[in-house]
């Protein structure tokens, strides 16, 4: 089994690596004058079974670009098997058509890395089901249910909070963590007026006198976030906190987060972390490479992976 970074995660690889008593696999990964993606392997791949981590974050392009191209260099240096070990699937909100003309491009992105050459994928916390069949590959989609669970235990000094969905859409997921702490589940009612925008209208359970969790898989330009933990304060909650899988925080996120009722932001390490995410006083993150790292493991040794979440 052989471990290989692209360049948009280096230490989530570092991290899984060193789980997994391995030293990340030599290779050159960079550009031409003109940014054109150049991937060299330095070993030998010849019949190993390699695992290419990279995230399809900021600069999703590029990001993207570089896994198809160390995909391909694998396919054609006779690597066995190629997982693409995906954190972050970018794309992923684009799972439908929104509009007349519109594309579906996470199926698109789908049949790339597959006819790149990569013979598995794992991701974590896909924004929506259905992408799992866009791809004609087996794919495992990771939770950080458990990591949030256990973390949301050891912080709560015997209380049970409220776990709260931000909207209709993520009602499963928040049920999903809820069950596992035995919690009670709020839902937020809102309406989206457009892209990156939107107006809470209603909250569906009773949170006043409690503390209560907001569920999500993405946080991007965090106005959903910051509007729920807005109105959870106003209905008398008494600390707002927040889970987020992915931590896109993209323009002024970190500011808003920042200024916002959240008393905390835990996300995990899919998306390598800005120096302003570091510095921002509300914003924490948990490390998601035990989890990956045994998810890897159980791949290479043909185990089962949904066992993981039992």
């Amino acid at each position: 089994m052989k471990i290989l970074s692209g360049n948009s995660n280096r230490p989530l690889a570092e991290a899984i690596a060193n789980r997994l008593n391995l030293a990340l696999t030599k290779a050159n990964i960079r550009r031409f004058s003109d940014m054109e993606v150049f991937v060299e392997i330095l070993e030998n791949v010849r019949g190993e079974d390699v695992f290419v981590v990279q995230s399809t974050s900021f600069p999703a392009n590029d990001t993207l670009m570089e896994l198809l191209v160390t995909i391909d260099a694998l396919r054609r240096g006779s690597a066995r098997r190629i997982t693409a070990v995906i954190p972050y699937f970018g794309y992923a909100r684009q799972d439908r058509k929104s509009g007349p003309r519109t594309p579906i491009s996470a199926k698109l992105v789908a049949n790339l890395i597959t006819t790149a050459g990569a013979n598995r994928v794992v991701t974590l916390d896909l924004h929506s089901g259905q992408i799992q069949g866009f791809f004609d590959i087996p794919l495992d989609n990771l939770f950080a249910a458990p990591v949030f669970a256990n973390d949301i235990v050891d912080r709560a000094q015997g209380e049970t909070p409220m776990i709260v969905s931000p909207d209709v859409g993520g009602v499963v997921r928040a049920r999903h963590i809820a069950r596992r702490l035995d919690a009670d589940l709020a839902i937020i009612d809102k309406r989206r007026e457009r892209a990156g925008h939107s107006e809470v209208m209603n909250i569906i359970g009773e949170v006043k006198g409690r503390r209560c969790i907001l569920i999500d898989d993405i946080v991007d330009s965090a106005g959903t976030l910051c509007n729920a933990a807005e109105a959870l304060a106003k209905a008398g909650a008494t600390e707002v906190a927040a889970y987020v899988t992915h931590g896109v925080l993209s323009g002024g996120a970190v500011a808003r987060v920042t200024a916002s009722p959240l008393a905390s932001l835990s996300i995990t390490d899919s998306i390598q972390a800005t120096e302003a995410m570091k510095l921002a006083r509300n914003i924490r993150q948990l490390a998601i490479a035990p989890l990956i790292a045994e998810a890897i493991l159980r791949i290479s040794e043909e185990r089962s992976v949904s066992s993981l979440f039992d």
